[in-house]
């Protein structure tokens, strides 16, 4: 594959392994073993729906990496990767949910191939992707490499959007966008939640003019009533009444960005402690954005926003954000810094965190967040544009 037909440039692919090098280097890395399908995708530009089977990218401290995974799989790698097909390594299907042998039998041939087998090697041990199993069978058939862990060692070099990113969040933020006002305008009563759900997902697909819409790495989350109390429901059968609020917890995605974007409707009269919460998130946000600035830290705008809900007698802990980007399912944080109060993590421009600010209580919930980017001057600013409050539906 050549890198014209890959979704970033040259250079963007090269500023990418200058960070995962440098960052392997000082923990004193040969090479990593990368299983994440978004650290996958940031650093070869493999897109496929193939991570429930054994997969990934081996990277050395030079040269190009390589990807390698079930061979049906190959061919889609050498229809998205901008290595060349020296750098795909397929294993036969025999090994796939094998009970007498495992991928990771294969996959330390290619390593020693690689001149790696003596070499210390990092995995991702905190990964949904990398199993136990996995680790063992490496471990047993690399006896004289040192395995150790390096979860998140990609991850935090994604933690700064170049250009070319943060021009893709932004097309996903105008999808984000078109699809909660699609959720907002067809809640109704007597609709019912997966008709609801239907629309939301047509909207998504569709995209927004020339820019169209990928799946997002977690499904709607709409959830209505009591249900709404609970943060992750996703939806059901029944109809929308009347007395009830429903968050829409969504996001648009585009070439596997993500800019999320929640919102809430209430079909009636809110009751008058919905309308005071709504009061204070709102004004917890804008403290929260006035503090998200280059250089203060990711607790300064969890303390801002929960100084506000403490002074309206609101109690909320835990965390209220995380960094987004690329992704795949199960979710599109990228499990690194976090909003929370006790987080240091310096902020610099070009970070990009989904703030969320959300209040579950114990008859109702409300979300109202915001994707932002840190800026080199001033308050974050926020990649969607919709107007922040609890839209009421009489």
């Amino acid at each position: 594959m050549t890198y014209a037909q890959a979704p970033f440039s040259t250079a963007e692919y090269s500023r990418r392994l200058d960070l995962v090098r440098a960052a392997m280097e000082a923990a004193d890395l040969d090479a990593i073993f990368v299983t994440d399908p978004s650290n996958q995708a940031w650093l070869t530009g493999y897109d496929g729906w193939s991570f429930y089977v054994h997969q990934g990218v081996i990277l050395p401290r030079s040269g190009d990496p390589v990807w390698w995974g079930r061979n049906m799989d190959a061919v889609g790698a050498g229809r998205t990767v901008w290595m060349g097909a020296d750098h795909i390594r397929g294993y036969a299907d025999h090994y796939v949910q094998s009970t007498v042998r495992h991928p990771m039998e294969n996959l330390a041939l290619h390593i020693r191939d690689l001149g790696l087998e003596s070499s210390r090697i990092g995995v991702e041990m905190e990964n949904y992707y990398y199993s136990a199993k996995a680790h063992e069978v490496l471990l047993r058939n690399l006896p004289l490499a040192r395995v150790v862990d390096a979860t998140g060692l990609v991850n935090w070099q994604r933690l700064i959007k170049s250009d070319e990113e943060l021009d893709f969040i932004r097309r996903a933020g105008r999808i984000s966008e078109k699809i909660v006002r699609q959720a907002i305008d067809k809640a109704a009563p007597g609709l019912r939640k997966n008709e609801l759900v239907a629309e939301i997902y047509h909207a998504g697909i569709t995209g927004v003019e020339e820019d169209w819409g990928d799946y997002p790495a977690i499904v709607p989350l709409t959830p209505s009533g009591l249900d709404a109390t609970a943060a992750h429901l996703t939806w059901n059968g029944a109809e929308m009444r009347r007395g009830e609020a429903t968050f829409f917890e969504l996001s648009g995605c585009y070439r596997r960005y993500h800019a999320p974007l929640c919102r809430t409707v209430y079909l009636g009269t809110p009751p008058d402690e919905m309308r005071r919460a709504e009061a204070a998130q709102i004004e917890g946000i804008e403290a929260g954005l006035d503090a998200a600035r280059a250089g203060n830290r990711t607790c300064d705008i969890a303390n801002a926003f929960y100084g506000v809900l403490k002074s309206h007698g609101i109690a909320r802990e835990g965390r209220c954000g995380y960094p987004v980007g690329l992704s795949y399912p199960p979710d599109w944080g990228e499990r690194t810094a976090s909003i929370r109060p006790e987080d240091e993590t310096v902020l610099r421009p070009g970070m990009v965190f989904h703030f969320m600010p959300a209040l579950w209580m114990d008859t109702w919930g409300l979300e109202t967040t915001e994707t932002i980017l840190i800026r080199e001057d001033g308050a974050a600013e926020t990649i969607c544009n919709l107007e922040r409050k609890l839209f009421v539906k009489p």
